[in-house]
């Protein structure tokens, strides 16, 4: 074999491994883009949740410091997405106030939520002498005084995101819903023999 022909095969080879680079090149372009494409088609927007009413049975400062609570709620989601569904895999509910729980998380059951479809759930929550911190006890003391008690309901999730027979992985869901109960005039709700139902229609601050 001559050195031209020597040559000539080396130069072919260099061809053809040129030729395998830029293909696997173009072929992962073509699909980053297929999967950029198919987020900006499909990327989902959080679901809204909505406060709906709050059935207060119970709600005592004890001495020394201890806050006993009993509430119904009603609260609401909605997934605001045409192409993708949202499976709650994990849903906990309880109440807050002033960044301390004063109830047990209530478990909703797991479920799945389509395109633009809501989910109406009504879970009882309960914390039993929950002792506080004397800085909460006063401000409640205070609070209850006046007549007037904001208590943060709080839901805490993990949820994914579905797209026909794709599953995404988990991501966590946290929501705010402040609810205003007025306790000096009983009759801003509904009496319910010795309970009081207090309507609201409140929007709740949602993360994911």
């Amino acid at each position: 074999m001559t050195v031209k022909e020597c040559g000539h095969r080396d130069d072919h080879k260099e061809e053809l491994y040129r030729r395998i680079l830029y293909g696997v090149i173009a072929l992962v372009v073509a699909v980053l883009l297929v999967i950029f494409l198919f987020w900006i088609i499909t990327r989902p927007t959080k679901p809204t949740f909505v406060l709906q009413d709050v059935t207060l049975y119970a709600f005592n400062l004890s001495y020394p410091t201890t806050l006993t609570t009993n509430l119904q709620i009603t609260i609401s989601s909605r997934n605001p997405n045409q192409r993708i569904g949202v499976y709650y895999e994990r849903i906990d509910v309880y109440a807050s106030y002033r960044n301390q729980q004063i109830s047990l998380p209530t478990m909703l059951p797991a479920t799945y939520q389509g395109h633009k479809d809501i989910n109406v759930w009504s879970p009882f929550l309960y914390g039993i002498a929950v002792p506080v911190s004397p800085y909460v006890a006063e401000a409640l003391s205070q609070d209850l005084n006046t007549g007037m008690v904001l208590v943060n309901i709080k839901v805490d999730g993990r949820v994914k995101w579905r797209v026909g027979t794709w599953m995404s992985g988990k991501y966590h869901l946290n929501a705010n819903c402040p609810a205003y109960i007025n306790l000096g005039e009983r009759s801003k709700g509904i009496g319910l023999g010795g309970a009081v139902k207090y309507q609201f229609v409140q929007g709740c601050t949602v993360d994911v």
